[in-house]
């Protein structure tokens, strides 16, 4: 073989080399993707309620936050076209359309959804939780009850989630939610005030759903 040949076949191979090694880093990146992608992202619903108040989900990815301080400052968030109003914390991002308005720190999440329909029962809430668990397997509830709150009549239950194993850590999260559903003028507030487990939120949540308004 001549010297010219050789050099034509070496230049080849060496190129086919390199463009084997390109096509496996490429083959690489959608699995990556998939792993990313097998947590729920934060304050996203999962499962299917009356007027779309699925279940809360937290983030396997995201650190639970601490407590909210007792010198939290809170803000008033005003709906004027959904007509309701509600304190949340300041700092915290808020998100979502009028009727359905989210506001997050990690894994500290509260939801109002309002739509039309007649007040709830302890045995509507009770359906509508079934329904979720349905769609969602980790899901737990307790029995609905019938509370008072300063906006009225409410049905208050509690429901917890499990995230889906983080796919570096293994890491599940547990979001515990405690949701209230009042009525007025033919308008339902499903409100969900969602927080990890070990994370105490209570008085700051407490304020909150007393802070609800009709308007």
């Amino acid at each position: 073989m001549s010297s010219r040949r050789v050099s034509v076949v070496a230049i080849l191979v060496t190129t086919g080399a390199l463009g084997g090694c390109g096509g496996s880093a490429h083959r690489a990146a959608p699995g990556a993707a998939a792993s990313g992608s097998a947590t729920t992202p934060a304050g996203t619903a999962t499962g299917s309620g009356a007027g779309g108040a699925g279940a809360l989900s937290a983030d396997a990815r995201s650190a639970a936050t601490g407590d909210i301080p007792d010198n939290q400052v809170f803000l008033t968030f005003a709906a004027r076209s959904a007509g309701f109003s509600i304190k949340y914390p300041e700092g915290w991002t808020r998100s979502g359309a009028a009727r359905t308005v989210t506001f997050r720190d990690k894994n500290n999440l509260v939801r109002v959804l309002v739509r039309p329909g007649a007040a709830p029962s302890a045995a509507s809430v009770s359906t509508q939780l079934a329904a979720l668990k349905r769609a969602s397997p980790t899901l737990t509830f307790t029995t609905p009850h019938a509370v008072t709150l300063r906006a009225g009549s409410a049905v208050r239950a509690r429901y917890m989630t499990l995230t889906a194993p983080n796919p570096v850590t293994g890491r599940r999260v547990k979001l515990v939610v405690d949701r209230y559903e009042l009525a007025h003028g033919g308008r339902v507030a499903v409100v969900d005030l969602g927080t990890p487990v070990g994370v105490d939120n209570v008085d700051a949540y407490r304020m909150m759903i007393e802070s609800f308004r009709w308007r």
